[in-house]
């Protein structure tokens, strides 16, 4: 029974104030995107006006596809932190789904789709270890995963070394399979004459369906009330261990297409690709209106929050200044959307 049913209706007959109709101003307050949704027209109108060739077809494409990359990991990574956890092997694991289907396909001599499969059920089974040994150890998320990216970078160098004598992978480019799957993960697409990588189609896709879980869905209320407080989740029958697995196998669902993107455009990986990157996955969820503590955000907030890092991430270029600058303004953005986020929430709180 809700808190709303349960408890007796006002005094002198009104209508419960919680039930009336909210306005689109609002509902549009309260949305945790808001914010990343002003910051990124001020990044976009920013570059627009300091970057000439921002603006060209061409390069705008190379903004999105910069910003897909990214934002397929959000999507995971933005579910997970509404639930209230972290994965800091994030980034690693999508090297190491890369290397699974390079390796197997390439020393096995088998069909490059034989090698996508191995990866699917290897990196699912690393996220289901990580969010067991969450639910079983109750040491913190931040704990267990940053164990696991340093074993998975760890296993990244030494096995690709031991199988090949070399950091990289084989190239699996003339392996039967490769041309269908480059087709599905990494081609590119012409609209109007301009090249869109298909990762832009994808991220667009995997943000709409995080968007229906969350908001229309039994699994998305479970989502943000083990997110808000997993004890009242709990008693009111909400499967909680499950619920965070299941969000621990999202992250690695979306680690393994990453991975898939990665090889299959480059033909060879590097085994020390990916670290770091975890953090600018985080980033982009933050920015996007993802709380570090829980219970609030939105796919579509991290979506926005990879579109600002992807033009910010070529903005810079096109601007013809030092990269170098790159991560203080990817820092200040991220204090800046924090602190907006925080003070929109709170008005939002105040004006209820």
């Amino acid at each position: 029974m809700t808190q709303a049913a349960a408890e007796p209706p006002p005094a002198g007959g009104g209508a419960d104030e919680r039930m009336a109709r909210q306005s689109p101003l609002r509902r549009l307050l309260g949305r945790p995107e808001l914010g990343a949704l002003l910051g990124a027209v001020v990044v976009f109108a920013f570059f627009s006006i300091v970057a000439d060739a921002f603006l060209q077809a061409g390069s705008f494409s190379t903004v999105l596809y910069a910003s897909s990359t990214f934002g397929i990991m959000a999507v995971g990574v933005s579910l997970l932190m509404i639930g209230g956890e972290f994965d800091l092997s994030a980034g690693v694991m999508v090297t190491s789904s890369a290397l699974i289907a390079a390796l197997v396909s390439y020393q096995l001599t088998l069909n490059v789709w034989a090698g996508v499969a191995v990866s699917l059920v290897v990196t699912l089974a690393i996220g289901m270890v990580n969010g067991i040994l969450y639910v079983r150890t109750g040491l913190p998320s931040f704990i267990v995963t940053l164990a696991s990216f340093f074993m998975l970078a760890g296993l990244n160098l030494g096995v690709t070394k031991a199988i090949t004598g070399n950091v990289a992978s084989d190239s699996v480019r003339d392996m039967d399979g490769f041309d269908t799957a480059r087709r599905v993960f990494a081609s590119d697409v012409d609209i109007a004459g301009v090249n869109v990588n298909i990762t832009v189609f994808w991220w667009l896709l995997f943000v709409a369906i995080a968007t229906w879980i969350l908001l229309r869905t039994r699994v998305g209320n479970w989502i943000l009330a083990v997110g808000g407080a997993a004890g009242s989740a709990r008693a009111v029958g909400v499967p909680v261990a499950r619920t965070k697995i299941g969000l621990f196998m999202g992250v690695a669902f979306c680690a393994w297409f990453s991975g898939m993107h990665l090889v299959f455009a480059f033909a060879t990986v590097q085994s020390g690709e990916g670290v770091g990157n975890e953090f600018s996955f985080i980033i982009c969820a933050v920015i996007g209106g993802c709380l570090l503590t829980g219970g609030y955000g939105s796919a579509i907030g991290a979506a926005i929050g990879a579109f600002i890092y992807g033009m910010t991430n070529k903005g810079i270029v096109y601007a013809e200044w030092n990269p170098d600058w790159f991560k203080f303004f990817l820092g200040a953005m991220l204090l800046i959307a924090t602190v907006v986020n925080l003070v929109v929430r709170r008005r939002v709180e105040r004006s209820r």
